[in-house]
């Protein structure tokens, strides 16, 4: 599988990153980053020394857009350090971002190869929206899109009932469901990370007990969104949302269930980045397919199974 990642890279970016860097059946062409859970500068550097780690060092980042498209950015960073990272003092890296923007890549590799490459998305959809100003038919030109966004269960992580990539710019995810369809576009929100992707301490101690550079890593780099769990979600552990929605795409039977269902994300301010699911018989039609639950073993198990291998060269 051809593939293109767009993060706003924080720590379960991060470990998302590592899956598709390790993973054996994927290709992973390009990295683009966007502003979201660290300002852009950030995203980029937590990419680059990510991808250096995994000994894919030679896998270009390409910068996009550094904030939302019609309000200021908010970050994450009480939930993932003030570099994203877990502030651990990691080392900077040793590469740089490659010249061009990110909104570029995304257009150009499309229609150079149509049908070819996997898009994943784990931030804000800025840069994909963006893009899509340009050329409406775009979502059409790739294998497939998986989104990590939304909350169609209504139970938020930002807000009362908005996830954090839909809330901080719904004018991109809106653009990007006005343009899908379902048999392209899949979402895979934070309801699905609530449920099926919480590193409880027993997976901790497993993770740990793998005694591989990544998989300490990917733990350590964690650490401040295991005290936000504590603290707000009251989970039993760390979640690891991205990760799980590239779990969706590296390995698409984990999903459980799924339906699809047409969404609109809610741009007021009352209900900012809500996820508006309408089920309704006599509504507009699926634009979306929601991925709702996956095998939270099969999930852990390829987890665990990268982290554990070497790192490529």
């Amino acid at each position: 599988m051809k593939l293109i990642v767009d993060t706003d890279t924080a720590s379960d970016d991060a470990v998302a990153l590592l899956l598709a860097a390790r993973d054996s059946g994927t290709e992973l062409d390009a990295v683009t980053t966007v502003a979201g859970n660290v300002p852009l500068p950030l995203a980029t550097r937590n990419a680059l020394l990510t991808l250096e780690l995994a000994g894919m060092g030679g896998v270009p980042v390409y910068e996009g857009c550094d904030r939302p498209m019609a309000r200021p950015l908010s970050t994450a960073q009480p939930v993932h350090g003030d570099d994203g990272m877990g502030d651990l003092g990691l080392a900077d890296p040793a590469g740089r971002p490659q010249p061009g923007h990110a909104v570029d890549v995304l257009l150009d590799r499309a229609r150079a190869r149509p049908g070819e490459y996997t898009l994943v998305s784990l931030g804000p959809l800025t840069n994909l929206a963006a893009a899509l100003l340009r050329d409406r038919d775009l979502l059409g030109r790739y294998r497939h899109v998986y989104c990590m966004i939304g909350a169609p269960d209504a139970v938020g992580n930002i807000s009362a009932t908005a996830e954090f990539n839909a809330w901080v710019d719904p004018e991109a995810a809106q653009i990007v469901l006005s343009a899908a369809d379902p048999g392209r576009v899949t979402w895979i929100g934070w309801d699905v990370s609530r449920r099926d992707a919480v590193m409880t301490p027993g997976d901790q101690e497993r993770l740990l007990a793998l005694d591989s550079p990544l998989a300490s890593f990917a733990h350590r780099i964690n650490r401040k969104v295991a005290e936000w769990a504590r603290q707000v979600s009251g989970l039993s552990g760390y979640d690891l949302p991205d990760p799980v929605a590239m779990a969706v795409a590296l390995r698409p039977g984990l999903v459980a269930e799924h339906e699809k269902a047409h969404v609109r994300i809610a741009l007021g301010d009352e209900a900012r980045g809500q996820s508006m699911v309408d089920r309704r018989l006599t509504g507009p039609p699926p634009n979306v397919t929601l991925v709702r639950r996956v095998h939270e073993k099969g999930f852990k198990e390829l987890l665990f199974g990268l982290l554990a291998q070497e790192a490529r060269v």
